[in-house]
């Protein structure tokens, strides 16, 4: 990517696959996003049958990895077509799904999967496995709804709360990159987070919102800097619900980056109420960066 001096190392991506269709459509997205970074696409199938041991009979367990493997063979298959010059891998994991995603995807892989499985809660808007591998996420996870490709919008939108999101908004701006996208940067500032600090000294509002603003700006100069052939964009909207103007913004993008929760709580280490709302939903696929630092004080 010429003119980029700066931004983090995008790995191998692991998508998750068990035969559905949001897995199928999980697949098409990480298959794509492989293709852009030149990178491996490891497509990995988890049966827990180590479990299932315990009380199936030998015969099933081996019909288990049969259909398994058959779906990996079918799945890469298909990713081929696509993608004949892609280095496709595959992996049967005798695990359940998340702890085989976050082992395979080890320090810098990125994870992929669908917005639900074949679980009987065909009204969830984001299934079991999905919730728990972002909650548990110490990698990149991309979230991918629906089963057909999105027409391209040629932006990738990056929600930002404060000063240390900038690794999140790095990783949009190289995500934006492999795209030939510009970026836009977007903060939500929630006037009623204010209000119990500026009780009804309504004259200060508009000088809060001026600090917002300028945070903002310096953080697009320096993603400027470090990112010169790349359009940024960066807007501040007053709103009650960030992941509210968020998940509306993400109508007009390829891709929402956000990063992940500071503090631990709520849901696991990763999944704040913003996070978690966004992956349930936002309109365009949702790449979730995970923290690794010690500041604290964000509640997303």
């Amino acid at each position: 990517m010429e003119g980029i001096t700066a931004g983090p190392e995008l790995g191998t991506v692991i998508v998750g696959v068990d035969g559905s269709d949001p897995a199928r459509g999980a697949v098409l997205w990480a298959a794509a996003e492989a293709a852009r970074r030149g990178s491996t696409l490891h497509i990995l199938h988890a049966a827990d049958t180590d479990s299932r041991a315990v009380y199936a009979s030998v015969e099933t367990l081996e019909r288990v990895r049969a259909a398994g493997r058959e779906l990996l063979d079918d799945t890469a298959a298909a990713v081929a077509e696509l993608h004949p010059d892609l280095h496709v891998t595959t992996e049967f994991s005798r695990s359940s799904p998340v702890p085989s995603l976050h082992r395979a995807a080890g320090v810098h892989g990125t994870i992929v999967v669908g917005n639900r499985g074949l679980g009987g809660f065909t009204s969830l808007m984001l299934g079991s496995v999905g919730l728990k591998a972002a909650a548990s996420a110490t990698t990149p996870l991309a979230v991918v709804r629906g089963t057909d490709p999105r027409v391209e919008t040629g932006s990738v939108l990056a929600g930002v709360r404060d000063e240390h999101d900038l690794d999140c908004v790095r990783y949009a701006a190289c995500e934006a990159g492999l795209r030939k996208s510009s970026l836009r940067l977007l903060h939500v500032w929630n006037v009623l987070g204010t209000v119990g600090n500026v009780v009804s000294m309504l004259d200060d509002v508009e000088e809060i919102s001026g600090r917002h603003a300028e945070r903002l700006t310096a953080m697009a100069g320096l993603i400027r800097e470090e990112f010169p052939d790349l359009t940024v964009h960066a807007d501040l909207e007053k709103g009650f619900s960030a992941a509210g103007v968020l998940a509306e913004a993400s109508q007009d993008a390829d891709l929402l980056v956000v990063g992940g929760r500071r503090s631990p709580g709520y849901i696991g280490r990763t999944l704040g109420h913003v996070t978690h709302s966004l992956l349930h939903h936002a309109r365009c696929p949702v790449l979730l960066i995970p923290r690794h630092g010690n500041d604290q004080g964000s509640e997303s």
